[in-house]
């Protein structure tokens, strides 16, 4: 498993080795090991516990050849569910899955088919625990990048060693490590670490930034544990909760250490250079009040002991019975019997999905992280998402309770949750493992339409496979009531300017995946009410931007009402959205909208609202009215404003505002106040969109009619006569432009034809007239709305052409159909890909992929084009899943590929309809949702 550079001294090993050359001593030894040595390529699948959703190679053994057992790291097995596969030294490939991982230390065992390797003998390693000593030579016989064998040399240095600590993720403890100096850094996990004679001595587990050393895993467990599952026995751990770690003397002696024990254990154990001490005592566990940090291990039932061994042997052979300690604090002995208690019990082996999110119970790893009770503190969410996303942190966070009702395990949660209605909207308290001192209050909305059944997963250790079953059904609705409320007054030198207050509304957006290359699946911001009669509302496209959405409107502060898509203009950076209006017993002003486009030098006030989402008022001039088209981005296209007249202002205080107005003193809007996304990074832009350009689509909505807009399907600039000149246009044309239109002396060049709707236009063209009307606006484009073929003069090349060009329904450009198939989320090419790129390869489109899924272990990559289904063409969705759905469950398959940037490539994948099914998302308006669901 890889992991990013972090600020700790310590890592989890990736699966990355360095080459070094082995003497001809070791080459008869390593020859007979690597046949042992496999590849493991394998998916976690979701988060859980401390593990995150990845996909990732690793290492590791084969230990019974006969059973099919291959040892590994625990972080490799991992905590939830797994999935993967693994590749021996002739490349055959064979599933493997977890029969065990371990609760505490860094080892998992796999298990696989012996009889599906055809083509070479199976031998097993022998572990020899016994055998790692200070100055051995050893090898660590790893894979580079999952595929190429690969050796680091090194001798140990210290078989003492405290566990190494990985930082906020996953950590082992008690236990000691053998630490060796190896010839570079880092190493592969779950490669074994051999010696001389072929023996495996230890694991590989992690090693140090900066510096050639690396960690290994002491095999007395991960032994005792093969032998059990051998035998069929269950692998019993016990734990009093107490995490221990390994302290010299000289440090035991200031903590109390008194003489006469230093001599008693120095003199049995002659070796030996420390004890255990006491770091970390859980609250309300069986030590609990009883062992203290600080204290130092003396002796369990009697029996002198300095190593994790000893102890880790005692409590697994006394789980649900008692044992004698005796520790000394400060210089006292203190004799404590405690319960010995199953950390199998305390280790989470299930997790519920509901409303988006993942749920189950605290594990020991974060109890003894955060030294917190493992028990009844609240139940964790693993994945933080949907109806649950709290403050953009996926993962954390404790619930303490939901709708008023304590939910202290996952039981409690889940008694609670099966009663809350599909969009009721409720009170959460909840906190971060970071910081438990401060519970956080606040309101959510629950989502149970896009995922309507409530599931339990339960780990399954004899298939390897967490099995689901639903716990809960969808809950409907209920009937939603009239509210009452007033708006906030404004005190202003313009009164009925701010009295613009009473026509916005707070916009809440949640989406359930992400579509069309918008980088969130959340956004908040204001929306203008433009008919308090009809509930029309219209809000920017960086709010809204596509229609598989779920929105909200906050009105007057106090009123929370559900809102649905009616319009989305495909280049003006708006939609229109609907409300019912009978619901909302409040003074919502519609505003009057200018007729007339905003002059530039031209007096108004600016209204908006500041990101804080809090109202600003000033008094500025409109500085300039320029053509602008917002940059798109070249690594994920994503909506943008095209060919539209920016009204900017001279207010600094604008540009910090993401939605507002210009008014008028009088009240008359100007000018909407729009923000705009952005190329990738979250960069995002504001513009001011004069009036007149939307009251031709609200007048057709007031009356009941849907607009059909048809629009040229191009991007276009300015330019200044001195370029057109060059271009070629007549002198004639030129003293045209100037003289009927005093103001803007430019036009229009073709700056990119969107791929697909090729009708004529050419990239270069000089747009003269559309239908004879000269060209010089950008709100004169609007000709196009109603228009199937447009006249288009033009000058090309030096010639002047009149050109038929056909317009393209918008209905064509947004996303109506979506479907989900092995992690990845495919669609039709959505408009911003068909603005950037020249050829639209395939109308298959990957717009996002799931983390863990197999789109990710097999990097199908967003932006991607799927052409082919094992060789078999696939132009669009349909025929794409006619053919996927021939392929059976848990087999690979072969997918042709063409990257946004033309480049062909064949990606194999195996399909896994257990964690990730094939589902489809159609537009349909028949639908409460507006949404049909399917699942294939």
């Amino acid at each position: 498993m890889e992991l990013p550079e972090s600020d700790s001294e310590e890592i989890l090993s990736t699966p990355h080795v360095a080459a070094t050359q082995y003497t001809a001593e070791w080459q008869k030894t390593i020859g007979k090991v690597i046949k042992s040595v496999v590849s493991i390529h394998f998916c976690q699948t979701c988060p859980f516990d401390t593990d995150t959703a990845l996909a990732s190679q690793a290492t590791g053994l084969v230990v019974d050849a006969e059973k099919g057992f291959i040892l590994t790291n625990r972080h490799v097995v991992c905590a939830g569910p797994f999935q993967g596969y693994c590749i021996f030294d002739n490349h055959e490939e064979v599933d493997v899955y977890p029969v065990y991982r371990d609760p505490v230390h860094d080892f998992g065992i796999l298990k696989f088919d012996p009889k599906a390797i055809k083509h070479m003998p199976v031998t097993s390693l022998e572990l020899r625990p016994d055998l790692a000593c200070v100055g051995a030579e050893i090898r660590v016989v790893g894979n580079d990048a999952g595929q190429k064998l690969s050796i680091l040399s090194g001798v140990i240095s210290r078989l003492d060693r405290n566990a190494p600590d990985y930082g906020e993720g996953y950590n082992d403890f008690n236990t000691n490590y053998i630490q060796a100096a190896a010839a570079a850094t880092g190493g592969s996990s779950g490669s074994p670490v051999i010696n001389k004679n072929g023996f495996v001595v230890a694991l590989q587990a992690g090693g140090t930034l900066g510096a050639a050393t690396d960690f290994f895993l002491p095999l007395d467990r991960p032994l005792r544990a093969l032998e059990c599952i051998r035998n069929g026995q269950s692998v019993s751990r016990g734990t009093i909760q107490v995490q221990w770690i390994f302290q010299p003397f000289d440090e035991c002696r200031k903590l109390g250490l008194s003489n006469n024990w230093e001599a008693s254990i120095r003199f049995a154990f002659p070796k030996e250079t420390g004890m255990l001490m006491a770091k970390v005592v859980l609250p309300k566990g069986p030590a609990d009040k009883k062992i203290e940090e600080g204290d130092l291990l003396i002796n369990v039932n009697g029996k002198l002991l300095t190593q994790f061994i000893s102890l880790g042997s005692i409590l697994d052979s006394s789980v649900g019975g008692k044992v004698s300690v005796l520790v000394q604090r400060g210089g006292e002995d203190i004799n404590i019997e405690l319960n010995v208690e199953n950390l199998h019990d305390i280790t989470p082996d299930r997790f519920v999905s509901v409303a988006g999110a993942l749920f189950h119970d605290l594990s020991y790893q974060h109890g003894r992280l955060y030294a917190i009770p493992v028990k009844n503190q609240g139940v964790f969410i693993s994945k933080s998402a949907g109806s649950f996303a709290f403050q953009d942190i996926e993962s954390g966070w404790l619930l303490q309770s939901i709708d008023h009702k304590d939910t202290p395990n996952l039981d409690a949660f889940i008694e609670v949750m099966k009663e809350i209605p599909d969009r009721a909207r409720v009170v959460v308290t909840y906190k971060h493992l970071r910081n438990l001192h401060m519970p956080i209050t606040s309101t959510i909305t629950i989502e149970r339409h896009w995922h309507q059944e409530m599931r339990m997963a339960k780990r399954n250790d004899e298939t390897g496979v967490w099995d689901y079953s639903v716990i809960a059904g969808p809950v409907p609705p209920t009937t939603p009531v009239t509210r009452k409320a007033n708006f906030v007054r404004i005190d202003s030198a313009f009164p009925q300017a701010v009295d613009i207050v009473r026509s916005f509304v707070r916009v809440s957006v949640s989406m359930p995946v992400k579509l069309d290359g918008f980088p969130t699946v959340r956004k908040v911001g204001y929306g203008l009410v433009l008919d308090a009669d009809q509930g029309l509302v219209i809000v920017s496209r960086a709010f809204v931007p596509h229609q598989l959405c779920d929105i909200s409107l906050t009105i007057a502060d106090s009123i929370i009402v559900d809102a649905k898509v009616e319009f989305m203009h495909p280049l003006q950076n708006y939609a229109i959205i609907r409300y019912n209006p009978a619901l909302v017993d409040a003074p919502v002003k519609t505003p009057k909208l200018a007729t007339e486009f905003v002059k530039r030098g031209e007096e108004t006030i600016f209204f908006g609202f500041n990101k804080n989402l809090r109202p600003l008022v000033i008094k500025t001039v409109v500085t300039d009215i320029t053509t602008v088209s917002v940059p798109s981005s070249a690594s994920t296209p994503r909506y943008r404003a095209t060919n539209v007249d920016a009204v900017a202002v001279d207010a600094s205080l604008a540009g910090q505002c993401r939605s507002g107005v210009l008014v008028k003193e009088d009240g008359t809007v100007q000018a909407l106040w729009l923000a705009c996304t952005g190329p990738a990074g979250g960069v995002e832009y504001t513009l001011g969109l004069a009036t007149p350009m939307v009251l031709p689509v609200l007048k057709k909505i007031q009356t009941g009619f849907m607009p059909q807009l048809r629009i040229l399907d191009i991007e276009t600039y300015t330019e200044q006569m001195s370029q057109c000149r060059i271009m070629e246009v007549s002198e004639q044309w030129i003293e045209k432009v100037e003289r009927e239109d005093r103001e803007r002396h430019q036009l229009f060049i073709v700056h990119k034809v969107d791929s697909g709707h090729n009708g004529g236009l050419e990239e270069g063209d000089v747009i003269l007239t559309l239908n004879g009307k000269l060209i010089t606006r950008a709100h004169q484009f609007d000709i196009m709305y109603n228009n199937r073929y447009l006249d288009i003069a033009v000058v090309r090349k030096g010639e002047e052409l009149l050109i038929k060009v056909p317009t393209v329904s918008i209905e064509d450009l947004e996303t109506d159909r979506v479907v989900i198939f092995c992690g990845a989320t495919l669609q039709r090419p959505h408009h911003a890909v068909r603005q950037w790129v020249r050829t639209v390869h395939s109308d298959v489109y990957v717009s996002d992929r799931a983390p863990g899924s197999p789109s990710d272990m097999y990097d199908l990559e967003p932006t991607n084009f799927l052409t082919h289904v094992n060789g078999v063409p696939t132009s669009d969705l349909t025929s794409f899943l006619k053919e996927v759905k021939k392929i059976a469950d848990n087999q690979f398959f072969r997918l042709k590929v063409i990257t946004l940037d033309n480049l062909p490539k064949v990606v194999t994948m195996k399909k896994t309809e257990h964690y990730f099914p094939t589902t489809e998302c159609i537009k349909d308006l028949s639908e409460e949702l507006g949404w049909k669901m399917i699942r294939h």
